[in-house]
């Protein structure tokens, strides 16, 4: 009997253990805090840009969402919409032809990001922190951008020479 409590128990602990590591994969790879998540004070409220001039209405069949690698958190807006970009990040406002609206890439961990499909105009926003600088790169690495942590300036940027960024 006392074989039949401890194989229970056993069990109970197995199953308890699988219950918490499929939560864990159901929730995916971690990722910074999200900034629509953090204290307001620690935010910078910003206005998306007006629609491109050459975006159209409707979303083309052919068009491509933008992307980014590694992954970071995003956020859809239209234009003239607001969001906000948190302490830490660099934000970027790429047109998605897809949705007929901003996306907005929050890069929060320090590293280098590959851009596909960031095409037209655009903007980005630097609200790190401690001074750090962001470097817009070109196809063949050469350096098209340095900016500055500036308290989250609305820079506007042509996309379509960029390949790559490093947030700080």
């Amino acid at each position: 009997m006392r074989t039949a409590r401890a194989q229970r128990s056993v069990l109970g602990v197995l199953g308890a253990l699988i219950l918490a590591l499929a939560a864990v994969f159901a929730a995916g790879p971690a990722q910074a805090v999200s900034p629509s998540s953090g204290a307001a004070a620690d935010q910078a409220l910003l206005i998306a840009p007006p629609a491109p001039s050459d975006a159209q209405a409707g979303a083309s069949l052919a068009a491509a969402s933008p992307g980014i690698s590694p992954a970071v958190n995003t956020q859809h807006v239209p234009a003239g919409g607001s969001f906000s970009c948190g302490d830490g990040n660099f934000c970027a406002a790429v047109w998605d032809p897809t949705t007929s609206d901003w996306k907005i890439f929050f890069l929060f961990a320090c590293q280098r990001y590959s851009v596909s499909n960031w095409l037209g105009d655009g903007a980005y926003y630097n609200q790190q922190t401690g001074n750090a600088t962001a470097s817009i790169y070109g196809q063949s690495g050469n350096l098209l951008v340095s900016a500055p942590a500036d308290g989250g300036i609305i820079h506007d940027i042509d996309w379509d020479a960029v390949w790559s960024i490093r947030n700080c």
